[in-house]
């Protein structure tokens, strides 16, 4: 399966995916431009809470595919987004404590797909992703998520740190990965469970560990200090589902 980016390139273009309901994640406009269709497509983008850039023409000249930007390109993600009530919702439908992937501004595409493959067949209900400073669901992240955005939803929340709040009073608890955690083998991790995953750097802000549960761990045992960031998910959800397996 081959999948397009989605990039709209032209004013009408771009009013008309907004009018649609289409999800626009970036707008990009040239700097100073003021004119009456191209202020409109503005208002559009700030009412739908999409990130806007204001660029030099060479920088839409050079991401045009088109050769007819108009002073406006567009990136929809190439999947809709589903809403965190969605995600919880597709728990109650098949009896289960909900199991959710929440993630830490990971901006690697292919971490991203991968993270989402896995959740797939770790049975996770859904993936919280933030807004900003993280990738979205481009391209490459469908490519690499080999189908699984077909069927795990996905949600873009604004404040990754509320969402946990809003969850724990849903009954959900939070474990996130961190280097400096408790063993993870130590841990009970059944019942209605959030699994935190951090950027690829970083790891999990301080914002956003504080909010959770429990900090978890990986033993290692290699000379190298860290897994990547796709592994590290897979390893502590399959912990997961073990310890779930466990409790039927």
């Amino acid at each position: 399966m081959r999948y397009e980016e989605l990039t709209i390139e032209g004013r009408n273009a771009v009013t008309e995916a907004f009018r649609s309901g289409k999800t626009i994640d970036k707008l990009f406009v040239l700097d100073g431009c003021q004119d009456g269709p191209v202020r409109t497509i503005i208002r559009e983008a700030k009412k739908h809470d999409t990130i806007i850039n204001y660029v030099a023409k060479e920088r839409l000249d050079q991401m045009s595919e088109t050769g007819k930007h108009q002073g406006v390109i567009a990136m929809a993600a190439a999947y809709e987004y589903a809403e965190v009530e969605d995600i919880l919702a597709l728990a109650a439908e098949k009896g289960e404590p909900p199991f959710i992937f929440l993630l830490d501004n990971i901006e690697d595409p292919h971490n991203l797909g991968a993270i989402i493959r896995t959740a797939n067949l770790a049975g996770a209900h859904g993936v919280i992703i933030p807004k900003r400073r993280a990738v979205g669901l481009t391209a490459t992240v469908a490519r690499t998520s080999a189908g699984a955005l077909n069927y795990t939803p996905v949600a873009k929340v604004t404040n990754l740190s509320k969402t946990i709040e809003d969850l724990k009073k849903q009954g959900m608890w939070f474990v996130c990965a961190d280097m400096g955690g408790e063993s993870m083998y130590h841990l009970n991790l059944t019942g209605p469970i959030g699994l935190v995953i951090g950027n690829e750097g970083e790891g999990v802000s301080r914002l956003v560990k504080e909010k959770c549960d429990y900090v978890a761990s990986i033993p290692m045992k290699g000379d190298i200090d860290s897994l990547n960031a796709s592994v590290a998910a897979g390893v502590l959800a399959y912990e997961i589902v073990r310890q779930r397996l466990g409790e039927k």
